[in-house]
């Protein structure tokens, strides 16, 4: 993007806690877009800072673990401008106000980016003190190629 554009970069904010096993995804997928010189950032989580932060983007994509009844390592992508999220699978947070309800928030007070997609990584071990699991793992790998794709996506000249 050239520098004198006034067009926001993309965000991608991961969501976890590092110290929750499987919470971890999100967080070790930001590392990794980061690395790959794309603009992420690491988010605890809590409803109003997520709010704050995704403030004056275009397009913002979220990573986060989530909890239903699918195996872990299962990744679904979620397009939270269309239809809220599935509130019980995302209420894996610490935070009183978590993800799902941060949207919705954002949503009434009419402060959703344009673009928002919401990236969930099946979980299913949150322990303290323990690392995310082999399946969490290889899900993050493949969500990180999956944004990839779709900020490329974003970013494309149109034709």
């Amino acid at each position: 993007m050239p520098p004198w554009s006034t067009i926001p970069r993309p965000l991608v904010l991961g969501v976890g806690n590092r110290y929750r096993g499987d919470d971890a995804a999100g967080l070790l997928a930001a590392e990794r877009l980061a690395a790959a010189g794309i603009d992420a950032v690491e988010h605890p989580g809590d409803g109003p800072g997520l709010i704050e932060a995704w403030q004056g983007r275009d397009t913002v994509v979220i990573v986060d673990a989530m909890k239903s009844v699918a195996p872990a390592g299962t990744v679904r992508r979620f397009d939270a401008v269309a239809a809220p999220l599935p509130r019980a699978a995302f209420h894996v947070s610490t935070h009183a106000l978590g993800l799902a309800d941060a949207i919705e928030l954002a949503r009434t007070l009419g402060r959703l980016p344009p673009r928002l997609a919401v990236y969930g990584i099946e979980g299913s071990a949150f322990a303290m003190g323990t690392p995310p699991g082999p399946a969490v793992a290889a899900a993050v790998d493949r969500v990180v190629a999956l944004v990839i794709a779709e900020l490329d996506a974003v970013d494309a000249p149109a034709p």
